[in-house]
């Protein structure tokens, strides 16, 4: 039974690697909206049935790696030992993951993840997904610490401040892999940025940065509200999409109405 059980796993863990390296390849080649989920079973001559039974959606062929470590940070901080802070659980456990070389740190060179990484920065939509993964991320971990009796506000910005400046060490790692320098000689300034990360955090920013100079002028193009003087809401996002639209359409009645001479 066992022997049975291993041959049925290696066989589906082969299936959903096939997968993975198709539409990865594919949505590399072409891009991630131009690609189907019946062209990637076609091209790994399964059936759409099957893709939808390693992957429930399209998506999760790219990122759904992430909604199984949405619970990770809650994870650790709910399992440390007593006297440990959340925020020494969650240093300690990033270093330990830095040192695995593990793909959450972004410091990994493995083929996937890197596919992964340039789909993630070149499509909007996952980039979207990508960020709300981490939004759950950091309710599951205010939820951990209002669980202990902690105050919801308290609970709140301490999951927000720890996991963002993670995950912008995250994207420090990930920009450096990507230029394709060497894990080895990238591994030591990780950790070191990482230390001073955690630091900052665990001792506050105090005076950290106060100004030594004047204050360069105000800008003109700012009202004392903060608002653009002469700013109206909705133009510009009309305009730019007008544009895009043109561009692909090259629709003369579209050109006609958008003409400033209608005006």
């Amino acid at each position: 039974m066992e022997q049975r059980t291993g041959l049925r796993e290696r066989k589906k863990n082969a299936m959903w690697g096939l997968l993975k390296r198709t539409a990865l390849d594919l949505f590399e080649e072409r891009g991630y909206e131009r690609v189907s989920v019946a062209e990637i079973a076609a091209a790994a001559e399964v059936s759409k049935a099957t893709v939808f039974n390693y992957f429930p959606s399209k998506e999760d062929l790219v990122i759904g790696g992430m909604k199984h470590h949405t619970g990770d940070a809650a994870r650790v901080v709910r399992e440390r030992p007593r006297g440990q802070t959340p925020h020494a659980a969650l240093r300690e456990h990033y270093l330990h993951l830095l040192e695995r070389r593990a793909p959450q740190t972004g410091l990994s060179d493995s083929p996937l993840f890197l596919k992964v990484q340039r789909l993630i920065r070149a499509t909007p939509a996952l980039l979207v997904s990508a960020m709300d993964y981490r939004r759950q991320s950091g309710a599951l971990l205010a939820e951990a610490l209002i669980e202990e009796g902690h105050p919801v506000l308290t609970s709140r910005l301490v999951a927000a401040q720890v996991l963002h400046t993670q995950q912008i060490l995250v994207e420090v790692n990930v920009h450096h892999v990507l230029e394709g320098e060497p894990l080895d000689e990238l591994y030591p300034r990780a950790v070191s940025a990482a230390r001073h990360a955690f630091d900052l955090l665990e001792n506050g920013i105090g005076d950290l940065m106060r100004r030594e100079t004047e204050a360069p002028a105000p800008d003109p193009a700012f009202g004392p509200d903060g608002c653009r003087i002469g700013y109206e809401p909705g133009e510009a996002e009309a305009r730019e999409a007008a544009s895009r639209v043109l561009e692909e359409a090259g629709d003369e009645i579209l050109e006609a109405l958008t003409d400033p001479r209608r005006r």
